[in-house]
């Protein structure tokens, strides 16, 4: 391989990963956003302004790569090459070294543009207006949304490395490169239309799901989020707004799903429970009414010390609680050896397998 083929890969390879970041490349800290962080702040503090100052230097760094391709061409004696570009007699060379010399300084024009009054031009302070009352200016929702961000209870979620989905108390947020779609929750209706599939190796032993929901505004501008499946939860307990979901999207269960499915089914073959006890919510969920009662229905075997015991509490426990109590106490690694295994009593440590869980009488199935 000659030197210019190999500096041409090297070169397009250091521009994909400042515009497209790996985690490999991330974890080193050779990122836009790392490199310059005494110029953008603190993204915790000031999450607007960090996020339209990285905007604005994200646009001249791109606009920069084509030039600095063709410095570097001089600088490191390619001159054949060098001067291709511009005395060539191929049309594209020169017309790639013309655009080159002019993207930095268009870029500077566009971001003079940007800053003028108060940053009214610029992609995010746009976004922000839409979203302004009556009686407020960008600024005040952008106070909001910083204030916000800036508390407990707000969450993000990436799904590649330049896009990111914020959700705070009352904002829902998409961050990109250049700018941030972003809307009220009360303003918002979120339908989850499209569900993608992948396998994570070529055995087809792993795979993920990564589903597309359609944000509709009603002041602010529509925009698609895009997140792993097993976030989605987290997503919808944190929105104020329900999210729609199309008859022909198909979720992934998860093994937590996937088991206690398996575990109900197994209990509702179990004889029954019947007791005329006066009895106080769930102890694990303080929602549902107590659903099971551990009694011993098992066969003994030999080996005293893996038989099951005899439990004397009081029924305590939803159906839900004690499946997921019981997967907690099982090897993660060992998921198909799951149901014929054995947990403890979450209150007296009585032995306990699935055979042992007694639906109560009053439950309906």
């Amino acid at each position: 391989m000659s030197s210019e083929v190999a500096f041409n890969l090297f070169y397009l390879l250091i521009c994909f990963a400042i515009i497209y970041p790996h985690e490999e490349f991330i974890s080193t800290g050779l990122t836009i956003q790392n490199c310059m962080g005494n110029f953008l702040g603190s993204e915790k503090q000031q999450f607007i302004r960090y996020h339209m100052k990285k905007s604005m230097l994200n646009l001249f760094v791109y606009s920069c790569l084509p030039l600095v391709y063709i410095i570097l061409l001089f600088l490191l004696g390619f001159e054949s090459e060098f001067f291709e570009l511009f005395t060539g007699s191929g049309v594209c060379w020169r017309i790639f070294a013309a655009s080159s010399v002019a993207a930095p300084f268009i870029a500077l024009f566009e971001l003079k543009r940007w800053t003028e009054s108060n940053h009214k031009n610029h992609p995010i302070v746009k976004q922000l207006t839409k979203c302004c009352n009556n009686n407020n200016d960008w600024e005040a929702v952008a106070s909001d949304i910083e204030n916000e961000y800036r508390r407990l209870g707000s969450i993000s979620f990436k799904t590649n490395p330049i896009i990111k989905i914020v959700v705070t108390e009352n904002w829902l947020l998409k961050v990109t490169p250049l700018t941030i779609f972003l809307t009220h929750q009360s303003d918002a209706t979120l339908c989850v239309n499209q569900a993608q599939n992948y396998q994570l190796s070529h055995m087809g032993a792993s795979e993920t799901q990564f589903l597309n929901i359609e944000v509709k505004c009603t002041r602010a501008d529509n925009f698609t989020i895009r997140i792993n499946s097993v976030d989605f939860k987290d997503l919808e307990d944190r929105l104020a707004r329900s999210i729609n979901i199309l008859p022909d999207v198909r979720f992934h269960k998860t093994v937590t799903e996937q088991f206690l499915e398996v575990f109900k089914q197994t209990v509702r073959k179990n004889p029954k429970y019947n007791t005329d006890m006066e009895l106080d919510q769930c102890i694990g969920c303080l929602q549902a009414n107590p659903q099971i009662k551990l009694q011993k229905q098992c066969q003994s075997t030999e080996n005293q010390s893996m038989n099951c015991t005899n439990c004397f509490c009081k029924p305590m426990w939803c159906l839900d609680c004690i499946g997921k109590w019981f997967m907690s106490k099982q090897d993660p690694e060992l998921k198909n050896q799951w149901l014929a295994s054995k947990c403890t009593c979450p209150m007296c440590r009585a032995t306990f397998c699935l055979l042992d869980v007694s639906l109560l009488g009053s439950v309906e199935e």
